[in-house]
């Protein structure tokens, strides 16, 4: 586990990494706006419950990999970098605050939900993204020792700080949508810059990944 100063740094960048729209966030939206809160935060379950399976693959695929030749970590070091690199650069050039709200949805009276289904779709959309995954092996390493005595452990614990840390994220979210809904234009361009700032840790955070030294060098 990192120190008490990085952990906190995890724990913030976690917290705006998660402020920043994506499909995710366009998921939980669109759910509370048609359905409630409820529907939000079922939505919001859904989605962290598909981080804990990227959370456990990229745990023991990095134990591995780190475990192996210093080509294999030069590649998955490269590879996470460019990724960040390039999320970060996609964020900064972005025009606005991610996709609109479709304006039917925000018309339309609050529907009746099926929680289990939101819940399920939630998931999958989640597990089956190999973005997700690629942002974890990317993203969650660089807050390991190189000397940590188990490399494994460390991540699992990151992943699940982050996977929790971004539930309060998430069900705000779902509260302003079905709370605030006649005001997603105000929070649309509030997010423009979140974008902003998101886009310039992730390409900080590429390139620190990119000048990190072998752990078994």
């Amino acid at each position: 586990m990192p120190d008490s100063t990085h952990l906190l740094i995890f724990i913030a960048a976690g917290w705006l990494l998660n402020l920043t729209p994506g499909p995710d966030v366009l998921y939980i939206v669109n759910n509370a706006l048609k359905s409630g809160v409820r529907a939000g935060i079922a939505a919001s379950l859904g989605i962290v419950s598909g981080c804990f399976v990227h959370v456990l693959a990229a745990a023991f695929g990095v134990g591995a990999l780190l475990a192996t030749s210093a080509t294999a970590f030069t590649l998955l070091k490269w590879g996470g970098a460019a990724y960040l690199v390039w999320m970060g650069v996609r964020l900064l050039i972005a025009k606005g605050g991610g996709p609109p709200v479709a304006p039917v949805a925000l018309a339309q009276a609050p529907q009746p939900a099926n929680l289990r289904r939101i819940y399920q779709r939630g998931f999958l959309t989640n597990a089956l993204n190999p973005k997700v995954a690629l942002f974890f092996l990317a993203f969650v390493p660089q807050f390991i020792a190189h000397d940590a005595p188990n490399k494994v452990v460390a991540f699992l614990l990151l992943g699940l700080i982050f996977s929790i840390n971004s539930l309060p994220i998430n069900f705000g979210y779902a509260w302003l949508a079905a709370k605030a809904a006649q005001r997603m234009e105000t929070v649309q361009r509030a997010m423009h810059w979140l974008d902003r700032v998101a886009g310039l840790m992730f390409v900080g955070f590429g390139l620190k990944l990119a000048m990190s030294d072998n752990p078994s060098a």
